[in-house]
């Protein structure tokens, strides 16, 4: 008995640069079939970022087991309205895709998909690398991000943690890169921690350019001191030596 080979192309939706909150969206294209809006309408398909590093259970690796990997997630969050989920295995010299679920739901009829491996991490590849779609922005944090989880060392030396870094659709001229000290989550109970961020303009260099120069300025000097802090507790703040950010007060109403 010979088993079905699907097809699967890997799109990228991102939105107009006017459309503030709308985000870019990896999109599962099967045998011409968009999945995520076939069977889940409560929200965005996943981060292209996060669906694309090195370590993500889409990659599939020939040396991995069977993995989940979340296609697609509530607007108000899993927990309140539920994601989409599939399993993602290396079967032979094929990828398969099975077992959909939905938390919110139970299972989802999507069967079983079967990818030749080779044209599979071909089209994996073409997509990550940006192919086109890829704002300059982007292209640096994308950069940045898979940088930093090979060299947690760069931080760590700072006693701080990586966090994320990420370029929004509506803000392409920048880029925010967030860190946490000492570490997040903390080693032990009460042991205070707190969340940094900071923002760097995009400018008109090649990405591989512009990471080279964050590095090299976050290895020699402490990047605390270019961060604000986000994240936390007022009294880890107080602890750590920190200034607890002011928030806007609400105005009374009338």
């Amino acid at each position: 008995m010979t088993c079905t080979v699907n097809s699967l192309a890997l799109r990228v939706v991102v939105p107009d640069a006017d459309e503030e909150g709308a985000v870019a969206q990896l999109r599962p294209i099967v045998d011409g079939r968009d999945l995520v809006t076939e069977v889940f309408d409560r929200g965005p398909a996943a981060d292209p970022l996060r669906m694309l590093r090195a370590d993500s259970p889409l990659r599939a690796a020939a040396t991995d087991g069977p993995r989940e990997m979340r296609w697609a997630e509530a607007l108000c969050t899993e927990e309140c309205c539920g994601a989409l989920y599939v399993t993602v295995r290396r079967d032979g010299d094929q990828v398969v895709w099975d077992g959909w679920r939905d938390p919110y739901e139970g299972e989802v009829a999507l069967g079983e998909f079967r990818f030749d491996a080779r044209a599979y991490d071909a089209e994996v590849e073409r997509v990550a690398t940006g192919d086109g779609w890829e704002w300059p922005g982007h292209a640096v944090a994308r950069l940045l991000d898979s940088e930093f989880r090979r060299h947690p060392e760069w931080l760590e030396r700072w006693q701080c943690r990586f966090g994320s870094v990420f370029s929004l659709p509506w803000e392409r001229e920048r880029i925010t890169f967030s860190f946490f000290h000492p570490e997040f989550p903390p080693a032990e109970d009460g042991d205070p921690w707190l969340q940094f961020l900071m923002t760097e303009p995009v400018t008109d260099a090649a990405p591989d350019e512009q990471v080279r120069a964050f590095v090299e300025r976050i290895t020699v000097s402490d990047p605390r001191a270019a961060a604000d802090v986000c994240g936390g507790s007022r009294e880890s703040a107080e602890r750590l030596g920190y200034p607890w950010p002011q928030r806007p007060k609400r105005r009374e109403k009338r």
